[in-house]
């Protein structure tokens, strides 16, 4: 599968490696590969879901859990979603989920990971963070509200009733010892 050859949701969906670490995205008709996450990143994305795990029963966080918002099939890095939308059974998410978290990749288009964004918030969900480690900053989109952009001890807003999260105690989940 190339990332320039445009296909179908359908077409998409049914390829067989679409599955393959790291995952396959389809955005504007067009598959991508999703980046291979850096050592931070990764500690990032797992300090985080467990991190909004541990304190909300209302809604559970999965990394890299692919949803269906047509025509995307966007895998977002961490896919915060109420539990009661949740199915019994196994495969994609059907829908955006209500909250989106995306870690941004050094080499990763940051005007292309907004589209994502900006389409998941126009179909359903709540909130979206797109984390840029390397600038140590947050930007978060909030209903219809304009974009955001925190830093250092701005409290970033979430779903649930988690406790406050600043952007420095994000960053901090980047390292080996993070403890919440």
């Amino acid at each position: 599968m190339q990332s320039v050859k445009k296909i179908s949701l359908a077409e998409f969906l049914s390829q067989p490696n679409i599955e393959a670490s790291p995952a396959w995205e389809l955005m504007n008709d067009q598959p991508s590969q999703k980046p291979m996450p850096t050592l931070f990143h990764s500690r990032l994305q797992r300090n985080l879901v467990n991190y909004i795990n541990q304190h909300t029963n209302q809604f559970e966080a999965v990394q890299e859990l692919r949803c269906l918002v047509p025509p995307y099939s966007p895998v977002p890095d961490i896919a915060i979603i109420s539990c009661d939308r949740l199915s019994d059974e196994d495969g994609p998410f059907n829908g955006s989920p209500d909250w989106l978290i995306e870690i941004r990749s050094p080499d990763q288009n940051t005007l292309d990971l907004q589209k994502k964004i900006l389409h998941c918030l126009s179909n359903g969900t709540q909130l979206a963070w797109l984390i840029d480690i390397s600038r140590q900053q947050v930007w978060v989109w909030w209903g219809d509200e304009l974009p955001l952009v925190c830093s250092g001890l701005d409290i970033l807003p979430t779903l649930g009733d988690l406790p406050e999260l600043t952007v420095n105690t994000v960053m901090t989940m980047t390292q080996r010892h993070y403890r919440p």
